[in-house]
């Protein structure tokens, strides 16, 4: 397995960018093996570096996030910095950046001027708002894209104020546009007719995309969607509920022939085959009342054997985990998905696992990010023809 090429192999990446839509679609990019340059400031570098939790001055997140990259420093705003970055781009096949619209081209890198350098150059840009429209010009972070993409107004209870998801999930799911939209260019590209493309991929549209029947059930049905805390509406039973322990089990017994064991299970038998709860819609109505008698039979039970017991008669539940219970879960690790990559300081360092598994070309986590700014500037602009001498020169200015 380990011998076979990588199915991103012979793609070079460009990243520009920082903290976390931009960096994590490229990380993405790089576990399967496409070879992913992250340009950095000199000096300061990505903002990530100082973000969260910091072991000996540079962050745990930033090992994780810059993975599988070749990091290089350089002042793309100054002369002999924009020359170099040209230079790059002309031996690339993607570039990916998450500045606000229109900062590269006031570097001179807008996109007439970056497909006259590599017609065949895939542009992916990532923003919070998008390349056009009357906000393109508004910073724009993960959390702003979670409140207008409408995610924000339905996280939490009705009876208080909105709260978030926990993660910056706005950028995550960005990325994740931002890789698929790549990977379809790339095949636009390379199978179809050859040619180059930009991709506009916005924060708030890509939390939109994922908010499920909510805009036409207010275009048809004038439905307005609210917070509901940790039920689902309209699909019942799907909650959480207390243990005997004090902990919490999620429960998601909505279909049918799943709700009928679910009652044999709780001791409801009397409840199999009654009209009112035979099919979800007639659920929902009565979704208080189901939740009550779940609720009575969970609180009987540790949350150990709710979900032995529910999980052995075929009924979805499961446990709440923290990351104390993701680390030592048998599941995870059958999975592959907690991975000890070598740490030059740390000896080894637990990382996220990669997906989607592919079975013929997996992808691989080679080396975590370098922990100093300009870990591969010396092996990166050679490749491009630069000498010993001028590299030095550049440091010498500042530039990388």
């Amino acid at each position: 397995m380990s011998g076979k090429k990588l199915p991103l192999e012979g793609i070079k990446v460009l990243e520009m960018g920082s903290l976390i839509a931009g960096p994590f679609s490229t990380r993405i990019l790089a576990d399967f093996g496409a070879e992913v340059i992250k340009i950095e400031l000199p000096k300061s570098g990505d903002q990530i570096r100082n973000w969260r939790v910091l072991h000996e001055g540079t962050s745990l997140w930033w090992y994780v996030q810059s993975r599988n990259k070749k990091t290089i420093s350089l002042d793309c705003r100054t002369k002999e910095g924009l020359e170099i970055t040209k230079k790059l781009l002309q031996e690339c096949d993607v570039l990916v950046e998450n500045f606000r619209p229109g900062t590269l081209a006031k570097w001179g890198l807008s996109d007439e001027v970056l497909k006259e350098i590599n017609p065949k150059l895939i542009i992916c840009h990532i923003s919070g708002y998008g390349q056009d429209g009357p906000y393109k010009d508004r910073a724009g972070f993960g959390a702003i894209g979670e409140a207008m993409g409408g995610l924000r107004y339905l996280t939490g209870y009705p009876d208080l104020p909105p709260t978030r998801v926990g993660i910056s999930i706005g950028d995550s799911v960005a990325s994740l546009y931002s890789v698929i939209g790549v990977l379809m260019a790339l095949y636009h590209r390379d199978v179809q007719d050859g040619e180059g493309q930009s991709i506009d991929v916005s924060l708030f549209e890509s939390i939109f995309s994922l908010m499920e029947s909510m805009l036409p059930e207010y275009d048809a049905a004038g439905v307005k969607r609210e917070r509901t805390g940790s039920s689902m509406p309209g699909i019942a039973p799907s909650n959480i509920y207390k243990s005997k322990d004090g902990k919490y089990v999620v429960i998601a017994g909505n279909g049918d022939n799943i709700f009928k064991r679910l009652l044999k299970v709780i001791g409801r038998d009397d409840l199999v085959g009654d009209e009112r709860y035979a099919t979800n819609e007639k659920r929902a109505a009565n979704v208080d009342f189901i939740d009550n008698i779940i609720q009575d039979w969970t609180l009987q039970h540790s949350l150990t054997d709710c979900v032995d017991i529910l999980n052995d008669n075929g009924i979805p539940a499961g446990a709440i985990y923290s990351i104390e219970d993701i680390v030592v879960d048998p599941q995870y690790q059958a999975r592959n998905m907690i991975v000890e990559a070598p740490h030059p300081e740390l000896g080894t360092l637990k990382v996220p696992g990669i997906i989607p598994k592919l079975s013929k070309t997996p992808g691989k986590i080679k080396w975590l990010g370098a922990k100093e700014i300009g870990a591969f500037n010396d092996e990166v602009l050679k490749e491009i023809g630069l000498t010993d001498e001028q590299i030095q020169q550049l440091v010498d200015k500042g530039i990388i």
